[in-house]
C-alpha cells in the first residue's frame, strides 16, 4: 500500500512514492534514502531522489528505521518527582549535549502516578531507559512487553539514590560545615512542596551526619516565605538553643534568613544559615548565602557516559563519588559583613 494517512490528516509520503514519481525502483530508492552501503548508485541518481524526496516533503519512518537497524537512538530519562529546578535543567542541558554528540537524542518525560495517558517508553521504544530512582513492577512489566531491556535502575538492581552520591554528598557537608563553626543546635529546612524522594533522603542523609557528629536529633521543619511558617521555625528554633540551619535548598535557606533578619536575629552571629545547589540567588541575596556547590556538568556528562554504556555497550565511566561537591562559604555562615548590616533598622 502506497503513503498512510498520519493523524494529521495528510498523506505521509513514503519511498515508493518517490520512486513512482522518479520513475526508479523501490529498491534503489530505499537504499539512497536509507543510506545503505555497499550499494553502487551513480551519484546524479543519488541526488535526483534526495531532491525528490526533499520536494514531496518524504521523512523517514522512525518505527521502520528502528526495527531496520535494532536502534532507535533514543534514550528516554524518567524524571523523578521533583521540581525542575535550576540545577536539575542545566544537568539535563549537559546530558543532552554530550548524548547529541554520539548520535544519540535524549527525551525526558515526569513520571504521574495518577496518569492516564500511555508511557512515553512505549511510543518511542527507546534503546534504553534510565531514572534516579526505582521503577515498579507495573513500569518493568510494560517496558519489558516494548522490547526495552535496558533498564537502570533494573531489577537484578533496584538502585538508590545513594547510586548517585552527588546529589546527597552536600547536605552531609552542610551539617559538618556548621559543626565546623562551633554549632551543636542544628536544624534542617524543607520545602513546603510536597515530599519527595530526594528531599526524604537529603533529611536522611542529614540526620544520619548529625548522630555520627553527637549532635542529637535534628529538627526538621518546613519553611515558606508566604505563610509565616519560615518565621515560626526562626521563632522556634531560637527558643530551642539552635543556632545553625541547614537548608534543603537556597530558597530554604533564604526564606530561613529573612524570617531571622525581619525578627531581629543577627545572622550569622545569632543564626548561621547554608544553603544547597549554590545558585544565582545565594550570591545575590543579602546576606549572601553559603550553599553547596555541584559540578553539574561533571555530573550531566557521567550520566551521559552511563546512558551510552547501557545504550550501546560503551565502556562504563567511574562511579560518580561526590568529591566534585564543595561548600562555598559567604556571609550567612561566616560573618564577614559590616556591623548592624544584618539587623533591621531600630524604629
Amino acid at each position: 500500500m502506497r503513503g498512510s494517512v498520519g493523524a494529521t490528516g495528510r498523506k505521509r509520503v513514503t519511498a515508493a512514492d518517490v520512486a513512482v514519481t522518479l520513475g526508479l525502483s523501490r529498491a534503489t530508492v530505499g537504499f539512497v534514502l536509507n543510506d545503505t552501503p555497499g550499494q553502487t548508485i551513480p551519484e546524479s541518481t543519488r541526488r535526483r531522489v534526495l531532491a525528490e524526496a526533499a520536494r514531496m516533503g518524504y521523512r523517514p519512518h522512525r518505527a521502520a528505521q528502528t526495527l531496520r537497524r535494532g536502534s532507535s537512538k533514543v534514550i528516554l530519562f524518567v524524571l523523578p518527582d521533583w521540581a525542575t529546578g535550576l540545577t536539575l535543567q542545566q544537568h539535563l542541558d549537559e546530558a543532552t549535549s554530550a548524548l547529541d554528540e554520539a548520535g544519540y537524542t535524549l527525551v525526558t518525560c515526569t513520571r504521574h502516578s495518577a496518569g492516564g495517558a500511555r508511557p512515553l517508553w512505549e511510543l518511542l521504544t527507546p534503546d534504553a531507559v534510565l531514572g534516579f530512582t526505582p521503577f515498579d513492577a507495573a513500569e518493568l512489566a510494560s517496558m519489558h512487553a516494548c522490547g526495552i531491556t535496558r533498564i537502570v535502575p533494573g531489577p537484578e538492581h533496584p538502585g538508590t539514590l545513594d547510586d548517585w552520591p552527588a546529589l546527597s554528598a552536600g547536605t552531609a557537608l552542610q551539617i559538618r560545615h556548621l559543626h565546623g563553626l562551633g554549632h551543636h543546635r542544628i536544624a534542617f529546612a524543607t520545602p513546603a512542596a510536597p515530599h519527595t524522594a530526594l528531599l526524604d533522603h537529603r533529611v536522611r542523609v542529614a540526620r544520619r551526619t548529625a548522630d555520627q557528629l553527637g549532635l542529637g536529633l535534628l529538627d526538621v521543619r518546613r519553611v515558606d516565605h508566604r505563610d509565616g511558617s519560615a518565621h515560626e521555625a526562626v521563632r522556634d528554633w531560637r527558643a530551642e538553643g539552635v543556632t545553625g540551619v541547614a537548608g534543603f535548598n537556597d530558597d530554604c535557606a533564604a526564606a530561613v534568613v529573612g524570617a531571622a533578619v525581619r525578627a531581629g536575629v543577627s545572622v550569622p552571629a545569632d543564626l548561621a544559615v547554608i544553603g544547597h545547589d549554590d545558585t544565582p540567588l545565594a550570591a545575590m541575596f543579602v546576606p549572601s548565602l553559603s550553599s553547596v556547590s555541584i559540578d553539574i556538568p561533571g555530573l550531566g556528562r557521567h550520566f551521559a557516559a552511563y546512558a551510552l554504556h547501557q545504550a550501546d555497550g560503551r565502556p562504563l565511566p567511574a562511579r560518580d563519588t561526590g568529591d566534585d561537591v564543595t561548600v562555598i562559604a559567604r556571609e550567612s555562615t561566616d560573618g564577614a559583613l559590616p556591623p548592624n548590616s544584618l539587623r533591621p533598622p531600630v524604629r
